[in-house]
């Protein structure tokens, strides 16, 4: 069960990278971001009544959920951004695709997770395909310094510790909604507090952006409550590698949706040697050892 929720949350993941793609079209990250975190936010809010059971609740637990939501999703999104316009696409997304590995050291380090020496063989499969796929050499930026690379760097490191931060959350209070829930309340207050503080002239605002970012954002909610319920069945070991599969998702949703994208040979490659990580993962049957 675990490893078809984590499976699921890839997919929406990969997704919700497609449609944030399509609505920064004419609309800038930063003013996205303040639309789709809050919109899944209302959503969680709107079904607390039905699915949140407070029958196991932990206040220590709530307060972790809030300190893992004060930055992921919504600094690491603001970091990721940034890293964008910094570096471009293509640095970004191989940067980014190493956080299964700060999220297996982080689970070892502060939950005492035992790390397989399969997991780590298969994260750095993983992390070496979803290279491949985002690599392009003509999409690299000249001048790119080593503190630049600071911000896609710090971003993994984020969202690797946040997967370790509500693992060890869910061991105090076990529920995957409140730990979505919480963390997106936070999240919002946090874009929209950096929404509002911003500089500059704000865009005006129509019923496409509103669709696709709030779209977006309820594909990345779904994806992270999914996450977040396979961590509280499997150790992060399992679910951080196949959660970072999601860069395929997104070249081959991209490839069949968007008509300037196409499926290339070094996406395929990638692609393969991904999956490859994903199954050696799976065979070795790490997820048995929470």
């Amino acid at each position: 069960m675990a490893l078809a929720l984590a499976v699921l949350s890839s997919l929406c993941f990969g997704i919700a990278l497609v449609t944030g793609r399509v609505g920064l079209r004419t609309l800038d990250a930063r003013s996205g971001a303040a639309i789709s975190i809050p919109a899944a936010t209302i959503l969680f809010v709107v079904a607390a009544p039905f699915a949140l059971d407070l029958n196991g609740f932990s206040l220590a637990a709530a307060l972790v959920f809030a300190l893992v939501g004060l930055f992921f999703p919504a600094i690491v999104t603001l970091l990721t951004f940034r890293s964008n316009e910094q570096l471009g696409p293509t640095v970004t997304g191989a940067v980014s695709g190493t956080a299964p590995l700060f999220a297996i050291l982080a689970a070892g380090l502060l939950l005492g997770e035992r790390i397989p020496a399969q997991a780590m063989v298969a994260a750095l499969a993983i992390v070496a395909g979803v290279g491949i796929i985002s690599w392009n050499r003509g999409g690299v930026r000249s001048h790119i310094t080593g503190l630049a690379l600071l911000w896609p760097l710090s971003g993994a490191v984020l969202r690797g510790l946040a997967q370790a931060g509500v693992k060890l959350g869910l061991l105090l209070w076990p529920s995957a909604f409140a730990a979505s829930l919480i963390g997106y309340v936070v999240s919002s207050a946090t874009v929209l507090g950096v929404s509002r503080l911003a500089r500059g002239k704000r865009p005006t605002l129509t019923q496409r952006h509103l669709a696709w970012f709030a779209l977006t954002g309820i594909l990345n909610g779904s994806a992270m409550l999914l996450m977040y319920s396979a961590l509280s069945m499997a150790p992060v070991s399992l679910v951080a590698p196949i959660v970072a599969t999601y860069p395929l998702v997104t070249a081959l949703v991209s490839a069949v949706v968007l008509p300037h994208e196409a499926l290339t040979l070094r996406t395929l490659a990638g692609a393969m040697v991904t999956v490859a990580g994903v199954i050696y993962l799976v065979a070795s049957g790490t997820g048995a050892h929470p």
